[in-house]
């Protein structure tokens, strides 16, 4: 089936930054060189460059946005050259444009290294960490940060593990089911508003934005402190978004799925998300009915769909009446 796109979809917003001061504190760096502008300085690339090629001399295809890492491979070729091969190389390669340079594995930078990075005011760190695990790292937590992301109408709870990214109009009853679930142990991430961040092309990860997190608005009652009345164990920053449950008032003349047999999903930033619409009228436990489509939703994950084991079930019966000459 076509997935759907939902209306009045937020486009992306422009390319985000972070400071480079805020990654030093985030990764514990020591400061070598530190320029006047220090913090002042952005990055702007989710990616990490190792410049054993740039060190050499070839610098087409550079990527001047991202941060440099030096390890054991280029600190060893840089000490099989002589002293003003190895000035020459620091020369070409501090004059680029690009943000920061790290020393992971705890390794001094060479003197000419030294030199040239305040010559061309060059912000110079070092990390005890090895390469390849400080690389990931840097990664991850970078393309964390630097994500596209949208702001989306809705409330984002986590129930048994699973994300859900509750939809509909104001007043079908978002935020009161969100309640009920975090009574019934499950974690609110965000009400009202849903920050979306697309971490990977198949991972959308939701949060609240900074000014409402933990809060929940109920009508008649009005803002409540999730954190402080629940505890800490009713609340998550972030979580990955696995199912969207559009919850939509009841109307007697739509024909609901009864056997979930159509498996419908949405477009979310260009990531497809299985969907549900979840009719809503008195009498309906929906905090219930999300945690069995939680659950639902993982067992599908795990290779079981029920409606297809019962729509099997029920073909098997009829072709044994049919075969016994019943029918």
């Amino acid at each position: 089936m076509e997935p759907q796109q939902l209306p009045g979809q937020p486009q992306p917003q422009p390319q985000y930054t972070i400071n480079l001061t805020k990654l030093i504190e985030e990764f514990g760096l020591a400061v070598l060189t530190a320029p006047d502008n220090l913090g002042d300085i952005k990055i702007y690339s989710d990616d990490v460059n190792r410049p054993g090629l740039q060190l050499a001399g070839f610098f087409a295809h550079f990527e001047s946005t991202r941060i440099q890492m030096m390890g054991n491979v280029e600190t060893y070729y840089l000490k099989s050259l002589d002293d003003e091969s190895r000035r020459l190389s620091f020369e070409r390669f501090m004059g680029k444009d690009f943000p920061a340079l790290i020393f992971s594995r705890g390794i001094e930078p060479f003197d000419e290294c030294i030199a040239t990075a305040r010559k061309y005011n060059k912000p110079v760190l070092q990390s005890p960490e090895p390469t390849s695990y400080l690389m990931s790292a840097l990664i991850a937590y970078l393309k964390l940060q630097l994500a596209p992301r949208i702001t989306m109408h809705g409330v984002l709870v986590e129930v048994y593990g699973e994300g859900i990214l509750l939809l509909g109009d104001s007043g079908v009853g978002k935020s009161e089911t969100a309640i009920e679930l975090v009574k019934r142990g499950h974690r609110l991430i965000a009400d009202d508003a849903v920050d979306i961040k697309k971490v990977s092309a198949i991972s959308l990860v939701g949060s609240a934005p900074e000014l409402i997190r933990h809060y929940i608005e109920l009508r008649g009652i009005g803002v409540v402190d999730v954190r402080h009345i629940f505890g800490m164990g009713a609340i998550k920053p972030t979580e990955r978004i696995e199912l969207v449950i559009n919850l939509e008032a009841w109307k007697d003349e739509t024909v609901y799925d009864r056997l979930g047999m159509d498996e419908k999903t949405v477009t979310i930033m260009d990531v497809q998300l299985p969907s549900l619409t979840i009719p809503v009228k008195p009498g309906r436990n929906l905090a219930v009915i999300i945690e069995v489509a939680a659950m639902n939703n993982r067992h599908k994950k795990l290779g079981f769909n029920a409606a297809r084991d019962f729509s099997g079930q029920i073909d098997r019966f009829f072709e044994e009446k049919a075969a016994q000459g019943m029918l």
